[in-house]
């Protein structure tokens, strides 16, 4: 009989066998530092190990005693309680360590209690991994949620990735899993190895709240510190929310990180180099914001994003926490506000992430009606549960708190909010009241704009929303989902099928173009342009306009120019500034190249003067959501493809009214005009700076006492070939 056994009593057979086969459910209560009657024993389990020693002093050692039938279980008794390191000899090495098993927890009262009750905003900071210092000890803290885990192990390189060496402590009925692992830091990659509630051990998991990732196609998490940033945007945090409001001009530029610029041999450019060219491209074109395409990282490329798995790390593709930060600030500082894509929507199915966390549908719902998602075969989040809302809630603070994000674009709404969404009868689950609607998405979307507008102050929400639903952009306490502003589709797929007409047949669709003032003012709306419309075959924009060469240059001048007319904040995505000949692909640059050729140059110089205009102009702004921003003068000139109408602003700002000719043909018309004296002619589609024939009407027009278009004053008009001009008063 050893020592061991002698003195603290013989380790329980059935105790030792768990822990040496990973088993044990709690394995804080047997390994590390224990007292048994006045004196304290440390049981110890280091596979591979032939002799341990406790070392409690510079010279001190005592050696621990092997536990019959349990290999590389060791026990050894302390002179005293207090601070200790172990020391192995095995395999003709020797290694030193501290022994993660001494140190208490790190989770205070509060959190186990926010935890438990899924309501700890800023889950962020409790879980994931965390380099501190803990008890002295420098080390890094990991927690995870995984209520119905038998046991839970952090494994990584540091381990030899077997999940017997570093068991976390289940911290009561919150689902909480943590350890800390004394000299771990920065860097090192991990996952969390679960044996799940029939004791099967589950393919390995990245961390849900991991603040770092490997480089695709690895996948495990990576220790990032993200404490301690350091900021110089002071100024346009505290003032941002006059750049973000109804009133204000706002034009994004959708950018896909990964393609809109590689560096030489086809690499992705870096968060520091898109510091440095994306956020000076952006400026000078007049752009207000950058949106993001997802980089909440994603472990397949052709997703663009938008099947994430590490929903709080910045993807690696382009670098660190730190560095994604640098591109924040660096936009800021150029006056920029930035948005990101967020997925709330669905994430994969890969083995990595979160489908059947913990051996049970977690994150997701059980049933498949509820929980799988056939068009993207993606797994839906669970928004009936208390922590999975808390989980997305939190992850949206986040980003916004982090990273200074200045609002969330949240993809794929519609699919949220209807239960029926693209399924077929009998292939869905009605909500409680029989209907389609799904009343937990609806809370989850209205609680994350409160956490979101509430928490950090002038920030803007968007949804991209392809459905009537009523009241997006209405404050959640009037009955809406309490989003900022809303992407208007209808509107586009209008337009946009228009525009792809051939202007012989125009005048059977006209009202395509006036159609969306109905609507314009019971959502606060986005005019997009995105990815969607150049991509799967659809072709670029610039292919989507018929004509010869020429007129489809034309054609697409023309619609912008209706586009930054009509009431509404802008968005255009990546490469449409310049009309990029081809569809867009995710794997290479943007045709940069083609900025040599006029016509191209020429629309960019267009889209880039558009901005300023709309920007420096109150009356294409300030009522861009209101009805009295705006009046028809011209809505029904079917036969001639006309339109005309009157943007205005304040009461002092000058007015401007806008006239468009959708045919190859010059059209010279009267227009009506609010006011008299002089109207300058501040933009013409068709100016040959832009590439077009440079017809129009000599700098500006002067208004006559002749009433047109229920105005007591008009003018005649030269409208070029497929043309928008804007003239404003005085």
């Amino acid at each position: 009989m050893t020592e061991t056994e002698l003195e603290c009593g013989p380790l329980d057979a059935g105790e030792a066998q768990a822990i040496v086969e990973g088993r044990h459910g709690d394995p804080f209560a047997v390994l590390g530092p224990h007292k048994h009657g006045k004196d304290w024993w440390v049981t110890v389990f280091v596979p591979g190990a032939g002799r341990v020693w406790l070392l409690t002093g510079k010279d001190k050692q005592t050696e621990a005693a092997p536990v019959p039938g349990a290999p590389g279980l060791f026990r050894g008794r302390l002179a005293r309680k207090g601070a200790y390191r172990l020391r192995a000899e095995g395999s003709g090495t020797m290694w030193d360590w501290e022994d993660p098993f001494r140190f208490g927890p790190v989770l205070g009262e509060m959190d186990e209690y926010l935890l438990g009750e899924g309501t700890h905003k800023r889950l962020w900071q409790v879980l994931g991994a965390h380099p501190i210092t803990h008890e002295g000890v420098a080390g890094t803290h990991f927690a995870v949620w995984a209520p119905n885990a038998q046991r839970v192990s952090v494994v990584g390189d540091f381990n030899i990735w077997d999940g017997r060496r570093h068991p976390m402590r289940r911290r009561g009925a919150t689902g909480v899993w943590e350890t800390f692992i004394p000299g771990l830091g920065e860097g090192a990659a991990y996952k969390y190895e679960i044996r799940g509630p029939q004791g099967e051990v589950l393919p390995l998991k990245a961390d849900p709240v991991g603040f770092g990732s490997e480089h695709p196609p690895a996948n495990a998490s990576v220790v990032r510190d993200i404490s301690g940033a350091h900021w110089t945007d002071g100024e346009w945090m505290t003032s941002r929310q006059a750049a973000q409001n109804i009133e204000a001009p706002i034009s994004v530029y959708e950018v896909h990180l990964g393609s809109w610029r590689r560096a030489p041999g086809n690499r992705m450019l870096s968060y520091l180099e898109l510091a440095d060219q994306l956020v000076d491209y952006a400026a000078d074109m007049g752009f207000t914001h950058i949106e993001l395409m997802p980089v909440s990282e994603y472990p397949f490329d052709g997703s663009w994003g938008y099947q994430p798995v590490g929903l709080f790390a910045p993807t690696i593709r382009h670098g660190t926490p730190g560095e994604f930060r640098a591109f924040v600030d660096a936009a800021h500082r150029k006056g920029l506000g930035v948005l990101l894509d967020w997925v709330p929507g669905h994430f994969p199915t890969d083995p990595h992430g979160l489908g059947r966390f913990d051996g049970t549908a977690l994150y997701e719902h059980q049933d498949p009606r509820e929980g799988f998602h056939q068009d993207w075969n993606t797994l839906i989040y669970n928004y009936g549960r208390t922590e999975v809302v808390n989980y997305l809630t939190s992850n949206a603070l986040y980003w916004l708190e982090e990273y200074h994000l200045d609002g969330l674009r949240v993809d794929a709404v519609a699919s949220m909010l209807y239960r029926d969404y693209s399924r077929s009868e009998g292939q869905w689950v009605p909500n409680k009241d029989g209907g389609r609607e799904n009343y937990e998405a609806i809370a989850l979307l209205r609680q994350m704009n409160i956490a979101a507008y509430g928490d950090c102050p002038g920030v803007m929400t968007v949804a991209e929303e392809s459905t009537a639903f009523p009241g997006v952009s209405r404050p959640a306490n009037w009955g809406g989902l309490g989003f900022g502003f809303k992407w208007n589709m209808g509107w586009m797929n209008d337009t946009l099928s228009y525009m792809q007409k051939d202007p012989l047949y125009r005048k059977y669709h006209h009202h395509q173009m006036t159609f969306g003032l109905h609507y314009a003012w019971s959502e606060n709306y986005i005019l997009p342009i995105s990815h969607d419309e150049v991509v799967h075959g659809k072709g670029s924009m610039l292919g989507k306009m018929p004509g010869t060469g020429w007129e489809k240059f034309a054609n697409l001048r023309a619609y912008y120019g209706f586009m930054w007319g009509h009431p509404g904040k802008k968005l255009l995505f990546m490469g449409q500034e310049f009309a990029q000949g081809a569809e867009w692909n995710h794997n290479q640059s943007l045709d940069w190249h083609q900025l040599e050729v006029p016509e191209h140059s020429g629309m960019q110089a267009l889209v880039r003067d558009l901005n300023h205009l709309y920007r420096d102009t109150p009356a294409l702004h300030v009522n861009d959501t209101r009805p009295e921003g705006f009046q028809w003068l011209e809505s029904n000139d079917a036969e001639g493809s006309t339109y005309a109408w009157l943007r205005r602003g304040k009461v002092a700002d000058p007015m401007v009214v806008v006239a468009a000719n959708m045919t190859p043909v010059e059209r010279r018309i009267r227009l009506g005009l609010p006011a008299a004296g002089g109207w300058a002619e501040v933009l013409n589609t068709d100016a040959a700076i832009y590439g077009g024939g440079n017809r129009g009407n000599m700098g500006g027009v002067t208004a006559e006492a002749t009433p047109w278009h229920g105005q007591r004053h008009s003018a005649l008009v030269t409208l070029p070939p497929l043309s928008v001009l804007y003239f404003k008063q005085g």
